[in-house]
């Protein structure tokens, strides 16, 4: 059962109770992420999902993490270019715990300046760990070339000098700013009772003044690129991409499906002849990156600089396939039993289970039944399917990044098209 309660300084409280579980997931989420910030403070919704766990006016760093160990539990943060996350799976018993902890952690960090320079390091470090290691880089220069001049093509890290550059009075007015009860939303699932959580979320995070949600002012427009990053590596890492749908477009369950049958598992087109028949690579994938109002489709693989020029025709190939023929209906059906299958599979988690409350939330508004989200994969069709590649994958819409040992000479694919 879902219900939803919303507090008197806007705080919005949604809770699904799980039968026959023990444990709960809870989820204090800011609906302020990268896309947020200015260039100048680029990374600062990440770099305070880091702080608040380095000490508060009642505990110190090490109290929090041995608090959580203590009971089993975990507790952790993320943040994207939409949101952050600050969340807690423990035992139901232990609720009332995970709650104080998260409400301490939001309210009551000190920002302590030695903290605050040995998470500055951190944070430099974590940036150099991702130019270090291509598969990851590759998604990031994807972005900012699609997304040029737009916060979207923005790294949630942030760069060097952004984060060098951020001081103590930052993070307070980034609190004062976006930890308000209109940009907070409260998920929980599991083994619990809705009023309970309720009341001990108007207690706990009775600080918290209201304010209106977070408004993104201008969506992104699409650029097409081609672009050759030079590295010394032993592959071509690979990602091309374009438009796609925004998180709730009513056309979203035909683009799951589309793009689960691209190249969403290892029975994929994409796998099956990249990697199955002609042995050019060892992962190769495709995924949505969708957000509240704009939306990548991105293919990526890594391969040797040879055969770099064959498996972009190969993906530029399958692509076009999806626009020139209707995908077969048995193709349709394996793919939706596999989705619906693996939704089933994921609310066997409490953690699944809050973070689809929440982004049913954010995006939709609302709470589809699992009767009505299976229903919506049942009425996608072969017809949709076709009119949807149709209307995404068009040559004004297509980036190419590629980077590793290669440049525009060694590569004879000058026209980024799908013919």
């Amino acid at each position: 059962m879902i219900e939803k309660t919303t507090l008197e300084n806007g705080i919005r409280i949604v809770t699904e109770n799980v039968p026959a579980v023990h444990s709960v997931t809870i989820g204090i989420w800011v609906e302020s992420g990268s896309r947020h910030e200015n260039q100048t403070q680029g990374g600062i919704s990440h770099f305070v999902e880091h702080l608040l766990f380095k000490g508060t006016n009642r505990r110190s760093a090490l109290e929090i993490a041995r608090e959580i160990d203590s009971v089993g539990g975990v507790l952790n943060a993320f943040t994207s270019r939409e949101y952050c996350c600050f969340y807690a799976k423990v035992l139901a018993r232990h609720l009332p715990l995970a709650i104080d902890l998260l409400a301490d952690s939001l309210q009551s960090s000190v920002f302590d300046l030695d903290e605050i320079e040995k998470e500055r390091r951190v944070i430099l470090q974590e940036i150099s760990m991702v130019e270090d290691t291509p598969d990851d880089v590759v998604h990031d220069l994807f972005s900012q070339a699609f997304w040029e001049n737009h916060p979207l093509g923005r790294p949630v890290l942030g760069s060097r000098e952004s984060v060098k550059n951020m001081c103590r009075d930052d993070f307070l007015d980034h609190l004062k700013t976006c930890f308000v009860g209109g940009n907070i939303l409260v998920c929980a699932a599991g083994d619990l009772v809705h009023q309970k959580v309720v009341d001990l979320i108007a207690g706990a995070f009775s600080q918290i003044v209201p304010g209106a949600k977070k408004q993104i002012l201008s969506p992104p427009d699409y650029r097409p690129s081609l672009r050759f990053n030079h590295r010394d590596l032993e592959q071509v890492h690979i990602c091309l991409g374009t438009r796609a749908l925004p998180q709730n477009h009513p056309n979203r369950f035909s683009a799951y499906v589309l793009n689960t049958i691209l190249g969403g598992s290892m029975s994929s087109r994409l796998f099956q002849t990249v990697r199955e028949e002609q042995g050019l690579a060892y992962s190769i994938y495709s995924y949505l990156n969708s957000h509240s109002d704009a939306g990548a489709l991105v293919l990526y693989t890594a391969t040797s600089t040879e055969n770099a020029p064959l498996v972009v025709r190969l993906m530029l190939k399958e692509m076009h396939r999806f626009r020139s023929e209707p995908v077969s209906r048995a193709e349709l059906k394996a793919c939706k039993d596999q989705l619906k299958g693996q939704l089933l599979l994921s609310l066997e988690s409490t953690d699944n289970r809050m973070t689809r409350l929440s982004k049913n939330e954010i995006y939709l508004g609302r709470q589809p039944s699992l009767k009505q989200v299976l229903g919506e994969f049942e009425k996608v069709t072969v017809e949709s399917i076709q009119r949807l590649a149709q209307f995404l994958f068009q040559d004004d819409y297509l980036n190419l990044q590629l980077l590793g040992p290669i440049d525009e000479k060694q590569f004879p694919l000058l026209d980024l098209t799908l013919g």
